[in-house]
């Protein structure tokens, strides 16, 4: 009577041991994932914006004044348009799940066989699928639909507003380094220093990018350097050779 109770106890202790499993743990991960790649568009844009300011005039005003109105400009940006999908999104899971606990109300004998199909068609014997669904549903039988069926958890869902504001933050914190790296730089090493500073700060991002998605570190290193260095180029022959009184 014993052995059971141990391995479940075993089984249970490997899987704090092991790799994360929880929503709530996810959920972090996926926040600072998009954090990182928000990071990536402030030092990408704004190193765009400033080098191409800097490569038309030596003059720190220009400089600061675009920079900041691109700061100002993109963070805002970041955030409605974060605001917007996740809202988007939330709006949506509130749909189905509505739509389910309907269902649920109306039949949930039909529900029932379908949630033991489920189970069934991922692998388990028609008779394991009859007790785990009837297991979880005498536990709760909404969130046994909406995770098998949905893969939604309702107690969790996306916070528009953390989401904004995450956005913004990230984005700001990371558009700051070119403006602050090209305005203390000296005159004629300012475009130099500037790019080596973007290009260092993007292969950051790029090695955290690519821990928090277990892809290789160099393939991503390389992509959004090369991207980044690309970006900041191309705003510098613009501004060179436009620049200049109109």
């Amino acid at each position: 009577m014993d052995a059971p109770n141990s391995l479940t106890s075993n089984v249970t202790i490997g899987l704090h041991k092991t790799e994360p499993h929880t929503d709530a743990i996810a959920s972090r991960l996926n926040w600072l994932r998009a954090g990182v790649m928000g990071a990536n568009d402030g030092i990408v844009s704004i190193a765009g914006l400033v080098v191409g300011v800097a490569a038309a005039s030596p003059e720190r005003s220009p400089i600061f004044t675009a920079g900041i109105a691109g700061v100002a400009a993109g963070a805002v940006s970041m955030a409605l348009g974060e605001y917007v999908s996740v809202s988007t999104q939330r709006d949506t899971e509130r749909v189905m799940l509505a739509e389910e606990k309907r269902e649920l109300e109306e039949d949930p004998e039909q529900e029932f066989a379908e949630l033991a199909a489920l189970y069934q068609a991922k692998g388990l014997s028609a008779g394991t699928a009859l007790t785990v669904a009837h297991e979880l549903t005498e536990r709760d039988a909404f969130a046994a639909h909406v995770d098998i069926e949905l893969g939604i958890n309702p107690d969790n869902l996306t916070n528009p507003w953390h989401a904004a504001f995450s956005s913004a933050v990230s984005f700001t914190v990371g558009a700051l380094l070119p403006l602050i790296a090209i305005l203390i730089s000296p005159v004629p090493a300012r475009i130099p220093i500037t790019f080596g500073a973007v290009l260092i700060a993007l292969a950051l991002a790029g090695t955290i990018s690519a821990q928090l998605g277990r892809a290789a570190r160099s393939r991503a290193v390389l992509r959004i350097v090369a991207g980044g260095a690309i970006a900041m180029m191309a705003a510098y022959a613009i501004g060179h050779l436009i620049g200049g009184p109109l």
